[in-house]
């Protein structure tokens, strides 16, 4: 009988992990698009194309984004490629929001303190990359068990 009173009072512990657990997976399936208002999704890069500023937010990137997200952005861990579909597929204003109010349940800092150009240039930077194919996160896996 201990042994299940045991398992009763774990219950409320587990409970408590798996609602973390759902959480984590929300954000992770890039549930934090949903709360990009409608006016920041709109805003366009003003810097969107050009070279200069695509330079600049690739120093900015390696600088920043690099230690978690990898200096070719496939990610690294549990930390997104940025060549990913879903990265790929946001509009500007959607990745310039995420850059300014970050996603900290996720490990993802706020770049508030950045100004508002390097962060517009990062976002340029980003959207550069290109997608680096649907099965970028099998092909990285593959690589590191040496498949």
């Amino acid at each position: 009988m201990a042994q299940g009173s045991n398992h009763r009072r774990n219950l409320p512990g587990l409970l408590l992990a798996l609602c973390f657990a759902a959480a984590a997976y929300a954000t992770a399936d890039g549930s934090w698009l949903k709360r990009v208002p409608d006016a920041d999704r709109a805003r366009t890069n003003p810097y969107a194309g050009q070279a200069d500023a695509i330079a600049a937010g690739g120093r900015v990137f390696l600088d920043h984004c690099a230690k978690c997200h990898g200096a070719d952005a496939e990610g690294r861990g549990k930390k997104p490629s940025l060549r990913s579909s879903r990265v790929q597929g946001a509009a500007d204003g959607e990745i310039f929001w995420l850059l300014k109010n970050g996603n900290l349940g996720k490990g993802m800092p706020t770049w508030s303190k950045l100004p508002e150009e390097t962060r517009w240039q990062v976002t340029a930077y980003v959207k550069s990359l290109g997608k680096s194919g649907l099965f970028s996160y099998a092909a990285r896996r593959d690589r590191r068990e040496g498949q």
